[in-house]
């Protein structure tokens, strides 16, 4: 078994919403694995391989940030584009507006530790993808920016961080409840997918993600 590679994010505010809350939104004290995978793949991906996200360190004490912001309601959809091309009432996002919490974090930093696997077929080995990652991750490289749960609240990344607070650390230790893993898409390509959570918590300031998520066609 190879040493997971490993990467240090931090930003100023992050958002992983729970996804029992349907309008306002709330975050984990945590990033999620989900998220995790998102700013790996936005860092360096391939089609050869895959990121199984092994562990997510908390860096920093976890800070809670209250925010109130105008959002809009629905989606401008295609057809709606097309009928205002048309001459017919478009979408007007002034029309549409309402105001919406959202109770996110401050001052975050995590280490994500995971692991490259090759997928079926491909011959490469997965060291030559951790070199490649690892490169770019020291050259401060992306493909796009990496963002901590939603996409206003951006990413840096690297080897490490400027300072850690790991004395505070080792007393996080939260239940978190039901925390999302992924999406089980049909395959037929209609973009439905099925979730799937699994009991999370935080011990000693580390999120484990159990093995057994992760099927052999994962």
């Amino acid at each position: 078994m190879y040493t997971p590679v490993e990467v240090c994010v931090w930003g100023k505010f992050a958002c992983f919403t729970r996804p029992e809350m349907k309008v306002e939104r709330v975050s984990y004290e945590v990033m999620t694995p989900s998220a995790a995978r998102g700013v790996l793949e936005a860092i360096f991906w391939k089609p050869e391989f895959q990121w199984r996200v092994r562990e997510i360190r908390v860096l920093k004490p976890i800070r809670h940030f209250s925010v109130l912001r105008n959002e809009v309601n629905s989606r401008a959809s295609y057809g709606v584009g097309q009928r205002s091309l048309q001459g017919e009432k478009g979408f007007y996002a002034e029309e549409d507006r309402s105001q919406r919490h959202t109770l996110c974090l401050r001052d975050v930093a995590y280490s994500i530790a995971a692991d490259v696997v090759v997928r079926p077929g491909v011959q490469e080995d997965a060291a030559k993808y951790r070199d490649q990652f690892q490169r770019r991750v020291k050259r401060g490289q992306c493909y796009s920016m990496p963002y901590l749960g939603c996409r206003e609240f951006p990413a840096q990344f690297g080897p490490e961080i400027p300072e850690t607070e790991d004395a505070y650390l080792q007393d996080i230790n939260i239940d978190l409840g039901r925390m999302l893993f992924d999406l089980d898409y049909e395959p037929d390509g209609s973009g439905r997918g099925q979730p799937r959570f699994f009991p999370a918590s935080l011990h000693h300031g580390v999120l484990r993600i159990p093995e057994t998520l992760y099927g052999k066609d994962q």
